[in-house]
């Protein structure tokens, strides 16, 4: 696409299809760029149907900027729990509170003043700018790279090409509705132009797309799999009320820092006899193998020594802010707030011993 009337009829036919048939998704309903903002920097690395209900409860607690800049970071990283990336949850509060303190509670209308924010990167900037506020520049996230790099059948990249890759997307750009557009190219990403098995036949522009089929664009990093061990003591207090034993992660943690999760176990006493509760968790590059063994309330004191360990009301669990897979694992145990069944001891049959204790390795 390198004439002018190529250009148009690119934007027009993805202008079109879009309009026809973009998902009806909430941060779509808004002009508000406060809303606009935290929908961004939580669908970074996240997929739509996971931030939707986080996004609801999100600005049901903090509709406004001053009322996120005023709370407490526990507070914000609870309601975030679940959605995991928490660094970015502590990067919308702080910047919150740069706009409410040192720019009189408005957010920057512009990318080059949003990306003085925390939290804040390149693509971020330029989809709150021209969503939000209508600056005609292009917003390339992992859809829109692979997006353009099939419409010019360019090779798998490292990361080398990302400035081209930038420069095409300005080009294409639709100067008149770029916050539509952006979104468009998002779009198409998302729903047709998948990583694998892309929906060719159904794309509004596979006239002018150069790869038409499976073409990969990045080089994605290997998943790498490890075994983590987590105990699960609860004692009950009178009827229908129990405390759970939960620690805190070290404040100066690299991942997750200060949130609360079951207590870890030492994978050389991990019994599998005492198995409760075993499932699958992902973050980042690596897959985790999660085994959750049951402990009595007595045993306590032999677990691995921990200062920021506390008993917690089971009805109260839910306003702590829990790491994703400490809120999946009580989820699946039905011990979050408003169900307290009791579970009971699971024996691990003896053909998946090996697997959910894989030579007693554990996650670092």
């Amino acid at each position: 696409m390198k004439t002018p009337a190529e250009l148009h009829q690119f934007r027009r036919l993805l202008l079109d299809w879009f309009d026809a048939h973009a998902r009806d998704l909430p941060w779509r309903r808004t002009d508000d760029p406060y809303a606009i903002w935290v929908s961004e920097i939580m669908l970074q690395q996240t997929r739509v149907n996971a931030v939707l209900d986080h996004y609801a409860r999100f600005l049901s607690r903090f509709p406004t900027i001053a009322a996120l800049a005023m709370a407490e970071e526990p507070e914000v990283l609870a309601v975030w729990s679940g959605l995991g990336y928490y660094r970015r949850a502590r990067m919308l509060h702080k910047a919150a509170k740069a706009v409410v303190n040192d720019l009189g509670g408005k957010l920057p209308e512009t990318a080059d003043l949003l990306r003085r924010l925390p939290g804040i990167g390149e693509y971020t900037k330029a989809a709150i700018a021209s969503i939000a506020f209508s600056e005609p520049i292009a917003a390339v996230d992992g859809n829109v790279e692979r997006v353009v790099m099939r419409l010019t059948g360019s090779e798998a990249t490292n990361g080398s090409q990302d400035r081209a890759v930038r420069e095409t997307a300005q080009a294409l750009l639709d100067q008149n509705r770029p916050g539509d557009f952006n979104q468009a190219m998002m779009e198409l990403g998302a729903t047709l132009c998948l990583p694998k098995n892309p929906l060719c036949l159904e794309c509004p522009v596979q006239g002018l797309c150069r790869t038409r089929g499976e073409h990969p664009t990045v080089k994605r990093p290997k998943m790498r799999s490890k075994a983590i061990y987590f105990a699960f003591i609860e004692r009950k207090k009178r009827k229908n009320s129990s405390e759970i034993l939960l620690e805190q992660r070290p404040h100066d943690a690299s991942l997750m820092a200060g949130m609360w999760e079951l207590p870890h176990l030492d994978p050389t006493k991990a019994d599998p006899n005492r198995l409760l509760l075993s499932l699958r968790h992902s973050i980042t590059t690596t897959n985790y193998q999660v085994s959750i063994l049951r402990f009595a309330p007595e045993e306590e004191a032999s677990l691995p020594e921990h200062n920021a360990r506390k008993w917690i009301k089971a009805d109260e669990v839910q306003q702590l802010p829990l790491t994703g897979l400490a809120r999946k694992a009580l989820k699946r145990l039905h011990l979050l707030p408003g169900n307290t069944s009791t579970i009971l001891p699971v024996k691990a049959p003896a053909a998946t011993r090996g697997l959910l204790f894989p030579n007693n390795s554990v996650a670092e």
